[in-house]
């Protein structure tokens, strides 16, 4: 099998709002393909492939995959579910119903709002969550296949050696200058009465609201500091169990009935008016005005001096960078990185253009292993904030070595490692399952060994 890029570039494949109602009205529908007792209908790659170019319009550089690639990754699929069924590996309801309700909050969040959303789609969103439900299901036993197949399988230095050998030089990509880079941010405290002055203005708000002087999305328009706002007026999908907005922040959401509004809430973010529109158990929607008490020149200055006392501590080694980090920053990804900017891929060696502008700025009058005076910029949220960049190190440009290079080697080599035994699980196993693909997609080279598969089993069944 033809597993390169596995399982699963196209997962939730059938997940078009289309697909329901198209599979009535489609007068020529058939199976394309079956893998054990699951059947694939041309219905379902066609819904899949329109619903894939739909959401990649106004993406530059997106290749649309063809029919043979969908058909490929829906038997992919459909065979690791089989297998783990046999295998007697469990998907528990609760994981069903997590993963339902959170593509319905995609959903929502994408279209702006739960109405909308069962607009597009013709149907209910009790009625998408059921239609979700047995794909969902066949993707989490898939996923917990492939997991299996692939858990224990792990990489020594000698396998490491000999895969980084074995390739051309000519070959070796070329690394561009990198940097390793760790910041500590602080973000400014608002004087108190300037907070209590902003607390005083939101519960104006909430009184004009009351009176009927103005609505919640017209004070949303006026005053909402979030940079969202003017995309979705403020609304928000919630869950009760995740883990992405504010703990305040959803503490009061929860709290309000529905159509209530709150008293001002404190979060990390600002203070935030909450109207709670509708909830159904842990899932809420509701809107928000935000408002950001405005830092003066005395807090950042405050700010800045309390920073300078931790780069002199740090200078003098009374103290570590990464202790200071862990114990003062005010940067949520600190906890996951010790501060250190990261890369798309985790690494914490980055080039140059993936810092913000103000950074680059700092630290081209930096040498490695300085750490800059406080800095003031602007987060990518608009706000003041100050820090300390410890330029910590720099690469040079180059060619792949394991010196330099050996986690980058080490991840690639583990990764075909595993697309390995995922390919001689599938060769193994799949002749094990009835396997029938249509005539019409005899040609796509994706499926190339399925077919080889289809037609044994078809040769068996003439004699």
């Amino acid at each position: 099998m033809k597993l390169i890029k596995i399982i699963f570039s196209f997962a939730f494949l059938a997940f078009s709002f289309q697909s329901k109602g198209q599979v009535k009205k489609v007068l020529a529908d058939k199976i394309v393909a079956t893998v054990g007792d699951k059947f694939i209908l041309k219905s379902d790659v066609d819904n899949s492939v329109a619903d894939y170019r739909r959401q990649a319009q106004g993406q530059d550089n997106i290749t649309i995959p063809s029919s043979c690639s969908f058909i490929e990754g829906m038997l992919i699929r459909k065979a690791l579910m089989l297998q783990a069924q046999k295998d007697s590996l469990n998907v528990t309801e609760e994981e069903i119903e997590n993963a339902m309700d959170s593509r319905i909050r995609n959903y929502i969040q994408q279209f702006g709002s739960r109405e909308t959303l069962e607009e597009v789609a013709g149907r209910s969103v009790t009625q998408l969550k059921e239609d979700f439900r047995i794909l969902i299901k066949e993707q989490k036993l898939a996923d917990e296949m492939q997991q299996k197949i692939v858990d224990k399988i792990k990489i020594t230095p000698n396998e490491v050696r000999a895969f980084y050998n074995a390739i051309n030089v000519d070959s070796l990509p070329l690394y561009e200058s990198e940097v390793q880079v760790i910041s500590l941010v602080l973000h400014p405290k608002a004087n108190r009465d300037v907070e209590e002055y902003v607390i005083q203005q939101m519960m104006g708000y909430r009184k004009q609201i009351e009176a009927g002087i103005n609505t919640f999305d017209q004070l949303v328009k006026l005053y909402s500091e979030d940079p969202s706002a003017k995309e979705n007026m403020g609304q928000f999908s919630l869950n009760r169990n995740e883990h992405n907005f504010d703990p305040a922040f959803m503490s009061g959401s929860f709290r309000l009935k529905e159509g209530q509004i709150s008293a001002p809430v404190k979060s990390k973010f600002g203070y935030h008016l909450i109207q709670l529109l509708s909830r159904s158990g842990d899932d809420a929607v509701v809107k928000h005005i935000l408002r950001i008490p405005p830092i003066t020149n005395d807090e950042i200055e405050e700010t800045k001096h309390f920073l300078d006392s931790i780069r002199n501590l740090v200078v003098k080694g009374k103290i570590s960078f990464g202790e200071a980090v862990n114990k003062h920053s005010d940067d949520d990804q600190s906890k996951f990185s010790g501060g250190a900017i990261t890369g798309r891929d985790g690494s914490t060696y980055v080039n140059i253009d993936q810092l913000d502008k103000d950074m680059v700025v700092e630290i081209k009058n930096m040498k490695p292993g300085d750490i800059s005076q406080p800095q003031v910029y602007l987060d990518d949220r608009g706000r003041k904030t100050v820090r300390l960049i410890y330029f910590k190190e720099m690469t040079v440009p180059h060619k792949e070595n394991l010196k330099e290079d050996y986690n980058k080697v080490s991840q690639r080599a583990l990764e075909i490692k595993k697309t390995k035994a995922l390919q001689t699980w599938f060769k193994e196993h799949v002749p094990n399952y009835y396997v029938y693909i249509d005539p019409e997609f005899n040609a796509c080279v994706e499926l190339k060994d399925w077919n080889k598969v289809a037609n044994e089993m078809a040769k068996e069944k003439a004699y």
